[in-house]
C-alpha cells in the first residue's frame, strides 16, 4: 500500500481548482489578501475575503524550480536575496515582467497584506508590499512573556488564558478588533459574529480530526504513510480553515490513516529506524524524505505540520474572538521559542518513538540550539542540517545525502 494517499491527491486537486477559480474571480479586480501563515485567517474567512498564504506560495515556487528566478528579481530591485528567503520570494511577483509565466498562472495582485512583525526582516518584507500602489499592510504585533507554561499542549484547548497570559491576549484581542474595523472599512464587507462562531467551530472540528490522525501515526508500527503525503493532506485544508471542505478533508485523511493502520500497511517494508524531521519542509528536494527508506529502512514518521495541527490550533471558549487571539498570540512560541518549543519537540519525539532527529537549521535559527540540546539531553540522537528550505544555493544534494547516510550508519543504526 505504497500508493499516494487519496486525501493528498484530493487536497492538491482542490487547491489547484480553488486557485484557478480565485484568479478568474479577480480578473476584473476585487479585494484579495496575501497573508503570513500565522495571521488570523479566520477573520478573513468570516468576511469572505479570499486570501493566499505567503509560505504556501513560496513552497509552490520552490517545488516548481522558480526560487532562483525570484531571488534574481529581488536583487535587480536592490533587495537582499539571502535574508528570510521563505518569506521574501513571493515579492518577486511585484517585479516579474511576465507574471503569467509563474506557476499556476501567477499570484494575483493583493489589495491587503497581513503579517506578524516577528523580526526586522519580516516587517520590512511587508513594508515593500505596502509601498506598491493600492496595497495596504496591516501589521500584527509579536508579544512575548516571561512566564512559560509547563506542558502547554495540554492547556491550550480550553485553559489558554492560563497558558498564554491575560496581557498578551488583551493586546491580541485589541489588534483583532482593529483588523476587523480596517477590513470592514476597506472592503465594505461585514463581520458577523454568528458566522464567526461557525468558522471557529469548523476549525476546531478539523483539528480534532488532525489530532486523532497524529495519535494513530504515533502508535502505528510500522509507519503507514510518508510525510510527503501527510503534509498536503494536512496543510492544504489548513489554509481553508473554517470551511466544511477543510473539516471533511481532515476527516478523509484520518479515515485513510486508520484504514492503513488497521491493514498493517507500511510505507517501508523493511523499517529499521523511525525519524523525525524538525523544520520547514525541504521544498526544493521533496524526494529527500523517501531517499533513505530503501538504503537504510529509515522512515520519516514526523513533521511539524500534522503535529502542530494536533496540538497548536484547538481553542474552545465562550468568547470566540478571545479564543482566536489565543490561537495566534503564542503561535511562534510553540514552534520556535524555548522552552515552549524544545519541550514540545521532546514530547513528540517520545510519543512517536523516534530513533533519531534530523534538524534543519537555517540562517534564522529560531531557537535551534535549544531544541537540539533538549533532544540530546533526552537521549535522542540529532543530526543538524544547515541549509535553507527554499534556497538550494550552497546546498549539495549528494553531500546532504551522504551526511545523513553516515549518521544513520554510525549513530542511529550502529547497534543493529
Amino acid at each position: 500500500m505504497s500508493d499516494r494517499l487519496a486525501s493528498a491527491r484530493a487536497a492538491t486537486a482542490h487547491q489547484r481548482q480553488w486557485f484557478a477559480d480565485l484568479r478568474a474571480a479577480l480578473s476584473d479586480g476585487g479585494h484579495f489578501a496575501f497573508v503570513n501563515a500565522d495571521a488570523p485567517h479566520e477573520v478573513l474567512r468570516t468576511m469572505e475575503i479570499p486570501y493566499v498564504v505567503n509560505q504556501w506560495w513560496a513552497s509552490i515556487l520552490t517545488a516548481k524550480g522558480r526560487t532562483q528566478d525570484c531571488l534574481a528579481l529581488l536583487r535587480e530591485q536592490g533587495y537582499p536575496d539571502y535574508i528570510e528567503q521563505y518569506s521574501a520570494i513571493a515579492l518577486a511577483a511585484l517585479f516579474d515582467p511576465d507574471p503569467g509565466s509563474a506557476p499556476w498562472g501567477g499570484l494575483p495582485r493583493p489589495s491587503i497584506v497581513i503579517g506578524e512583525t516577528s523580526g526586522d526582516a519580516s516587517r520590512k518584507i511587508f513594508d515593500v508590499w505596502s509601498e506598491q500602489p493600492d496595497i495596504t499592510f496591516y501589521p500584527m504585533e509579536s508579544a512575548a512573556a516571561n512566564d512559560v507554561p509547563v506542558r502547554w499542549w495540554e492547556l491550550m484547548p480550553r485553559r489558554w488564558e492560563e497558558a498564554v497570559g491575560t496581557d498578551r491576549l488583551d493586546l491580541m484581542v485589541d489588534e483583532l478588533r482593529g483588523l476587523i474595523r480596517f477590513l470592514e472599512l476597506s472592503t465594505g464587507r461585514p463581520f458577523r459574529e454568528t458566522r464567526f462562531r461557525e468558522v471557529m467551530a469548523l476549525a476546531n472540528e478539523q483539528q480534532e480530526w488532525n489530532r486523532r490522525s497524529r495519535d494513530l501515526i504515533a502508535r502505528a508500527r510500522p509507519c503507514p504513510l510518508a510525510v510527503t503525503d501527510s503534509i498536503p493532506s494536512v496543510m492544504v485544508p489548513q489554509w481553508h480553515r473554517g470551511t466544511v471542505w477543510a473539516r471533511d478533508a481532515a476527516r478523509m485523511f484520518h479515515d485513510e490513516v486508520a484504514e492503513r493502520v488497521s491493514a498493517g500497511a507500511s510505507v517501508c517494508e523493511q523499517e529499521r529506524a523511525r525519524l523525525m524531521w524538525i523544520g520547514r519542509g525541504l521544498w526544493f528536494d521533496l524526494d529527500f524524505y523517501r531517499r533513505f527508506q530503501e538504503s537504510h529502512g529509515a522512515v520519516f514518521v514526523w513533521s511539524m505540520y500534522l503535529a502542530i495541527a494536533a496540538d497548536g490550533y484547538l481553542r474552545y471558549g465562550d468568547d470566540p474572538l478571545r479564543a482566536l487571539a489565543a490561537r495566534f498570540a503564542a503561535f511562534s512560541d510553540q514552534l520556535y521559542t524555548p522552552p515552549w518549543s524544545a519541550e514540545w519537540y521532546v514530547k513528540e519525539a517520545r510519543l512517536h518513538g523516534v530513533d533519531g532527529v534530523v534538524h534543519l537549521v537555517s540562517d534564522d535559527p529560531r531557537g535551534s540550539y535549544f531544541t537540539t540540546s533538549a533532544l540530546k539531553a533526552a537521549g535522542i540522537p540529532v543530526l543538524e542540517l544547515h541549509a535553507d528550505n527554499v534556497d538550494a544555493r550552497g546546498t549539495d544534494e549528494t553531500s546532504i545525502t551522504r551526511t545523513v547516510a553516515e549518521w544513520l550508519d554510525h549513530v542511529v543504526l550502529a547497534g543493529d
